[in-house]
């Protein structure tokens, strides 16, 4: 503790996108959340050469490159570890941050499968620190209000929704097979976009009770990304489509893709109750829509219909900048996901969601695999 603010030493475990995804909210923390009652300076960076630990460490201005993740999880001066490397690794780093009680920001998903997820969650018992999960799509400020809308009864009832992350990266059968498209490496649509829809469809609706999936590969084989001439076996899916019932009694699909030709990066739901109704497409994040079943209808539609609701960058404070009303950019829910982890680690309070979370949506990712190649029904356990 220094002048009230409290001082943290940051590691972070992978520096490809999404590790500089996460520096780009400590970097700029100071900006957007004013006051600020922490410190955290980025130190360490480890990822599997030293040439991209150095160039990560000379980008971000952090002092210690390493290909060794103990270096930043067993380092007394590190407090806080970010795993960010791809999935079959976070394992090993999960394990070894948790048993010196490092404060932990993992990537979804959790880990590579549900075995290793109940390695983390036997490790858990003896766990004192803060850990969350990246699972940022719960922060977008339309995605706050949504949930606020349900827990406050908006919609009444819910009876059905549907839900889509929608991408086109594996639409061309030329596209290299990178580590996402890797059983080896814990890739798949399921792990990638799918863990992050399964999240968000239960942080907003409830446990689910039971499901259905069907998946897809579209091409057999891919180019390696080192030889465009040679061909490796795909093994894990680009498409998945899921029924969903939920334990509340309602229904909904849920669908993560790379096979959507013309998309980008496409979040939607719909959710639709006996009193009303929500929705939300990221390709317009200004806005939620919600639909009042009790608004007056007459004469001539009264004044009955969806309602635009603007809730731009209304987050509360200490965030101020840039400013409520306008437009919010793909990387600030990165941030709003992060600086609420920060937040509970200077309460030292758990994280939320925390890997509790990132176990429960791994187990159901195993399900989801599961009924895909059963073709069955599966039970969701709590």
């Amino acid at each position: 503790m220094k002048n009230s603010i409290s001082e943290y030493k940051v590691g972070i475990i992978g520096f490809g996108f999404i590790g500089k995804v996460h520096a780009y909210g400590y970097l700029n923390f100071p900006l957007f959340y004013d006051p600020l009652n922490f410190n955290a300076k980025i130190t360490h960076i480890c990822t599997s050469r030293m040439g991209t630990a150095e160039k990560g460490c000379q980008q971000i201005g952090a002092q210690v490159a390493t290909t060794d993740y103990r270096d930043i999880t067993e380092n007394p001066d590190i407090d806080i570890v970010h795993i960010c490397s791809p999935n079959n690794l976070h394992l090993d780093a999960l394990l070894s941050a948790m048993k010196h009680n490092k404060h932990i920001y993992c990537d979804k998903p959790l880990v590579a499968n549900a075995d290793e997820a109940e390695q983390i969650e036997a490790a858990l018992a003896d766990y004192k620190s803060t850990a969350q999960m990246t699972f940022q799509l719960r922060f977008y400020p339309a995605v706050i209000r949504a949930k606020q809308l349900i827990d406050e009864g908006f919609l009444g009832q819910i009876l059905e929704f549907r839900s889509c992350f929608l991408h086109a990266g594996s639409v061309d059968p030329q596209a290299p097979l990178k580590w996402k498209l890797s059983a080896e490496a814990g890739g798949g649509i399921i792990a990638d976009l799918g863990s992050h829809l399964f999240d968000l469809i239960h942080y907003l609706i409830g446990n689910y009770a039971e499901i259905m999936a069907e998946t897809q590969i579209a091409y057999p084989e891919r180019p390696a990304t080192d030889n465009p001439e040679k061909m490796i076996p795909v093994e894990v899916a680009d498409n998945v489509i899921m029924l969903a019932k939920m334990q509340n009694g309602a229904l909904g699909t849920i669908q993560a893709t790379k096979l959507a030709t013309g998309t980008e990066d496409e979040i939607r739901f719909e959710i639709h109750g006996t009193k009303g109704a929500i929705r939300f497409n990221g390709t317009e994040p200004h806005y939620l829509e919600i639909f009042d079943q009790t608004t007056q209808a007459a004469p001539i539609g009264g004044v009955a219909g969806w309602t635009k609701v603007a809730t731009g960058q209304k987050y509360p404070e200490p965030a101020g900048f840039p400013g409520g009303k306008l437009q919010i950019g793909w990387i600030r829910h990165h941030m709003a996901c992060l600086y609420n982890f920060m937040e509970s680690v200077v309460a030292c309070t758990p994280g939320n969601p925390g890997l509790e979370q990132g176990i429960y949506i791994q187990k159901m990712m195993d399900k989801v695999e599961q009924s895909a190649q059963t073709k069955t029904w599966v039970i969701i356990n709590d």
